[in-house]
């Protein structure tokens, strides 16, 4: 099975709660909106735990630095095979410096056009509630998971 590590961003503006999104780049993605927003994440390498796959997956993908101290949220199974492990981290980020590493794609298919596109072409904090109508679907239990956790913080104090 494939194992997957990210990191879910989120901070507090005013009375509500933002999270730190990336869009995908590439042909596939220019022309879509919803439901087309992500997690920044990827797969550990061999040999590598899911904390430090998450904070390397971070930096390939938006190019800003991530210390260690992420917090585990949930692993989720999303397809038959594919596990996504999540973590939180409340940070207000500077947004300034975001950028993707990239890949490599024949595009148009079939013509031997080889071209360079960024892994994620947008970042961007959106409110939690907002959010639900960008993320790819499989990615809003994280949604979930991260609100039951902020509620039961409040709830605490």
């Amino acid at each position: 099975m494939k194992r997957s590590s990210g990191i879910l961003f989120f901070k507090r503006d005013k009375d509500n709660i933002k999270v730190f999104l990336c869009h995908p780049g590439g042909p596939y993605w220019e022309n879509t909106h919803l439901h087309s927003w992500g997690i920044p994440k990827g797969e550990l390498d061999k040999n590598e735990s899911t904390k430090d796959a998450a904070i390397r997956e971070f930096k390939e993908e938006t190019n800003l630095e991530v210390d260690k101290d992420i917090i585990f949220l949930y692993t989720k199974k999303v397809s038959n095979n594919k596990l996504v492990t999540i973590f939180i981290k409340e940070k207000d980020l500077d947004l300034s410096n975001c950028k993707s590493n990239t890949f490599e794609l024949e595009w148009p298919k079939g013509t031997n056009k080889i071209n360079i596109y960024p892994e994620n072409d947008k970042f961007e904090w959106i409110e939690l509630e907002e959010a639900y109508n960008l993320i790819f679907p499989k990615q809003q239990i994280f949604l979930d998971k991260l609100k039951e956790k902020l509620k039961y913080e409040c709830q605490k104090q």
